[in-house]
């Protein structure tokens, strides 16, 4: 049962009941902390490239990968070239991009391969998506590993809905079957299907967690929510419904909730040594 409306700690502004779960996973023998990216570790900014996450989550995200029996992910839509150059992390953090289409683990071995009618496929969308960004202005396309996406937050409130409702009439009537996701302001669409939930499940299986913890804050990472179970955490960085088991005010929030973890872990660490 979700706890998001819980009311906070004054002392930590977050939810009252979160610091005695944080404590709970000190005692995991096995964590996997995955992770979103924009809007969670880091403030969305208007030039993607130019994301980072914010000083306090950054080291907490380090203290955590240097901690025995502890893996961090970064679990993202975007293609992981993009996600691995704004993360600027260590070898050992793991990736899944493209909301699971594109997975990066120890071994960096795991190219996404499309086929040439895959290939010709995208080179379609692309044409239709270019198409409809030329026709609005601050609306455009960005290319993915699989597929592309039709950004809008720089457009007008008006301009947004209708490209976004000309996307997706123009691509339903190409396409027989293709995966559309909408997100903050943005309509990603993928010529193969995967989500953040699928992303999850795999690096827990990889990773061989005996439990999850996961913070992310858009639509898409829901999914990822909803893939969690009994032991694990869900943590929601913002506004909006959601299936997570907290709720915090946003990315500097997050960041106290990651401090926090790995000053337990690290605690628990110590006692047990």
């Amino acid at each position: 049962m979700s706890t998001t409306d819980e009311p906070t700690d004054t002392l930590g502004g977050l939810p009252l009941g979160l610091r005695a779960e944080l404590r709970r996973l000190a005692d995991v023998p096995k964590l996997l902390v995955a992770l979103d990216f924009d809007g969670t570790l880091a403030p969305e900014v208007d030039d993607p490239d130019q994301a980072r996450a914010l000083p306090a989550a950054r080291k907490a995200v380090l203290a955590l990968m240097d901690l025995p029996g502890t893996r961090v992910a970064l679990v993202s839509g975007r293609a992981i070239d993009s996600l691995v150059a704004v993360a600027e992390l260590p070898d050992r953090a793991l990736f899944a991009g493209s909301h699971g289409v594109e997975i990066r683990l120890d071994t960096p071995d795991d190219a996404l391969a499309l086929d040439d009618e895959e290939r010709e496929q995208r080179e379609t969308l692309q044409r239709i998506l270019q198409d409809v960004a030329e026709g609005y202005d601050n609306v455009w396309i960005e290319r993915k590993p699989a597929g592309f996406a039709l950004h809008t937050r720089l457009a007008s409130e008006e301009d947004s809905r209708i490209a976004h409702l000309e996307a997706l009439a123009h691509t339903k009537d190409e396409f027989g079957a293709l995966t559309v996701r909408e997100g903050k302001n943005v309509l990603e669409f993928s010529l193969r299907s995967a989500t953040k939930g699928e992303a999850v499940e795999h690096l827990r299986r990889y990773t061989k967690a005996d439990a999850v913890f996961y913070a992310g804050d858009d639509v898409t990472d829901e999914d990822a929510f909803g893939a969690l179970g009994p032991g694990d955490l869900g943590v929601k960085s913002g506004a909006g419904v959601t299936a997570a088991d907290f709720r915090v005010e946003g990315p500097s929030e997050i960041a106290r909730v990651l401090g926090m973890l790995a000053e337990y872990r690290s605690n628990k660490e110590a006692v047990d040594s």
